[in-house]
């Protein structure tokens, strides 16, 4: 009975210390939102937050376009990543305000990329 006890307070401990973990942060980078990100490659204006994140890494990694403040990041530079960005950032935060400022363009923005419990996820604030 002594044994199952412990192994019950045991058990209990190991569970709260996964739900007491935090997120992981993976990366942080900061950018510039120019007008060549808020186009697609078919020059169509992009009218989502995701879209424009999505379309500035392919310009960085991809294309070659770069602003003087693009900073470079190692997790977009794979292409099956820049394509999660939608789910990422839906599972993630950007307040109002700054998806519209970011859909503008012309302003500089500060992106985490997260590992948590429930899948990656992505964190926007504009400057």
């Amino acid at each position: 009975m002594r044994i199952s006890r412990i192994a019950a307070v045991f058990a209990a401990f190991l569970a709260g210390q996964a739900a007491a973990r935090a997120d992981d942060l993976i990366e942080a980078y900061d950018a510039y939102i120019g007008q060549d990100d808020l186009y697609n490659s078919y020059n169509e204006r992009l009218t989502q937050p995701w879209q424009v994140i999505r379309q500035d890494r392919a310009n960085v990694h991809r294309f070659g376009v770069r602003q003087p403040s693009d900073g470079v990041d190692g997790f977009f530079g794979s292409a099956k990543n820049r394509e999660l960005a939608e789910r990422m950032i839906a599972g993630g935060r950007i307040e109002g305000g700054a998806a519209r400022r970011l859909l503008a363009g012309d302003v500089r923005v500060h992106v985490e990329i997260w590992r948590g419990a429930s899948g990656d996820y992505i964190n926007i604030a504009v400057d």
